[in-house]
């Protein structure tokens, strides 16, 4: 059977085949535009973590290099040129020594490239590499080899530094002695401010006979001798410091008329102080000014502490000027040479018709009305006081030589400090147990200060041993002479706060987070003050 010819076959066939492939060309177009659409989606999700995780990782990677750490780190090239260079420095001294100048100028040459490339590491917060570390460590180590073999072995080296370390040691300590002793004479200097207005006062004290009249007549008021009153006492030479206790304290009573301020002074501030406690207001509160210059029964007869105030060679050891390093200069304060400071310890005495009194010191603000003071329980003891042995080194051994056995055999070395500055007597138990007596015996047997240093508080702690009740130590909170970093809830709770230390409050050397706390109770409206701070 014959096949037919080309022009008569079925077109039908070929135009079916057209459309296969037309069909199947689509398909491979749609396939190729979805797996691109599918690829560029992926990329976008893969992408994005990725730049998110480079996101969190770049901080760490240009975070500075703590250099510290790294100069520290034993497997580091910073330390090993530092080590190096502390060899070497050694060996410089060594070498000067023995007038090798020559090695010396090259150790110290090495030292300062050193140095030069550990300040560059630090700066650029990046690891020293070993491109630079390595020439300086070859020519350190050289050196140091060179030293060696001029006979400065180990042996020569350490007996230097030994007594280089010991002469460094004797100038720090120099230092800090001297340091002490500008500090306590920075401490108790009188400001120029104070002294003018003493002069000032004085003045008017002088020039006025009806100043004298006046504190004459208040000599004799009922209410100086009154017990239905309150009682204060305060024994100082500073007038400003006083003025700032008595102040604080009407300011914040709740009946300051009331209150009864007994001050005693010395004769160089007596006039001064007149003028001003009798020429202000104190909310209608009475204050007496006494000078210790009349008590004319506190003499050497009769007190053991009078005869060795007196004492030349007491004398000589505070106003000799003796650098004798190896005594504490805080001993050698000349405040332990004034009576004033000792006065707390006549109280009856001074007060023969009183049965109850606050003892202050002129160093404390008051921030409560202390009435309630009064209405205290003592238990039958004769001192108030806060305790202060929260700290452990407040305990007895801390004040008292225990290995006298007058000491050792009588006290109890754990037993618990307590602060003078704000304390609450009894004036009847203190005469029935009869305390002063306790405490000429104590100082008589001080004499050769071998039982205690100087001050009043390790006398205290002897005289009232036993006969001392606890106070809340919200009543009293020391330190604010010393210690910048006192908790302002126990400050703002405290009812006396005490500046206790060097850094009063009146000094320029205070503490300025807290001398707010006493500026607030000092008269700067007061001409003479105005005029002192200004000339």
């Amino acid at each position: 059977m014959r096949r037919r010819a080309a022009d008569h076959r079925r077109p039908v066939r070929r135009r079916i085949s057209y459309w296969i492939w037309a069909l199947l060309g689509f398909f491979c177009f749609a396939a190729l535009f979805l797996f691109v659409l599918l690829h560029s989606h992926n990329e976008d999700q893969v992408v994005q973590p990725i730049q998110e995780e480079d996101e969190t990782v770049e901080p760490v990677v240009r975070a500075r290099l703590n250099f510290t750490e790294e100069i520290l780190s034993p497997m580091s090239l910073a330390r090993q040129l530092a080590e190096q260079m502390t060899l070497a420095k050694a060996y410089v001294i060594i070498a000067k020594e023995h007038s090798n100048l020559q090695l010396a100028w090259e150790l110290s040459s090495k030292i300062r490239s050193c140095q030069l490339l550990l300040s560059k590491a630090a700066m650029r917060g990046e690891p020293v590499s070993l491109e630079e570390a390595e020439p300086i460590i070859k020519s350190l180590s050289s050196l140091i080899f060179k030293a060696q073999d001029a006979h400065y072995d180990i042996a020569t080296t350490i007996m230097t530094m030994k007594s280089h370390i010991q002469a460094l040691q004797e100038r720090a300590h120099a230092a800090t002695v001297q340091s002490t002793i500008f500090g306590q004479l920075a401490a108790e200097a009188l400001p120029k401010t104070l002294h003018c207005l003493n002069v000032k006062l004085l003045s008017d004290w002088l020039k006025r006979p009806s100043l004298q009249q006046l504190a004459d007549e208040r000599k004799n008021s009922p209410r100086l001798v009154d017990n239905n009153l309150y009682h204060f006492c305060i024994f100082s030479d500073n007038l400003l410091a006083v003025s700032a206790v008595v102040n604080s304290t009407v300011m914040n009573a709740d009946h300051p008329k009331q209150f009864v301020f007994h001050i005693v002074t010395n004769g160089v501030n007596y006039g001064a102080m007149q003028t001003w406690f009798l020429s202000n207001d104190f909310k209608g509160s009475t204050v007496e000014v006494q000078n210790i210059e009349d008590f004319t029964w506190l003499n050497a007869s009769y007190s053991p502490v009078v005869r060795q105030l007196l004492d030349p060679n007491s004398q000589a050891y505070y106003f000799g000027g003796s650098q004798d390093f190896n005594v504490e200069p805080k001993f050698r304060n000349p405040k332990y040479m004034s009576l004033l400071n000792h006065l707390r310890f006549y109280i009856p005495e001074i007060y023969p018709q009183l049965e109850k009194v606050v003892f202050l010191d002129d160093d404390v603000v008051i921030q409560k009305d202390l009435t309630p003071l009064f209405s205290l329980d003592l238990h039958g003891n004769v001192n108030g006081a806060v305790e202060t042995c929260l700290e452990a080194f407040h305990r007895y051994y801390k004040y008292l030589n225990f290995s006298n056995p007058m000491i050792s055999s009588k006290f109890d070395p754990q037993a618990c400090g307590w602060a003078f500055g704000m304390n609450v007597f009894d004036l009847i138990a203190w005469r029935k147990a009869n305390v002063t007596m306790r405490y000429h015996y104590w100082q008589e047997q001080n004499s050769d200060q071998l039982l205690w240093k100087l001050g009043t508080l390790p006398a205290g702690l002897l005289s009232f041993y036993g006969l001392t009740e606890p106070l809340d130590r919200r009543w009293h909170v020391l330190g604010l002479g010393y210690d910048p970093s006192i908790d302002n809830r126990l400050i703002e709770s405290a009812a006396v706060i005490h500046f206790n230390g060097n850094m009063k409050p009146w000094l320029k050397l205070g503490i300025a987070r807290y001398r707010p706390l006493w500026d607030r109770y000092v008269n700067q409206s007061h001409k003479y003050l105005q005029d002192c701070v200004t000339s």
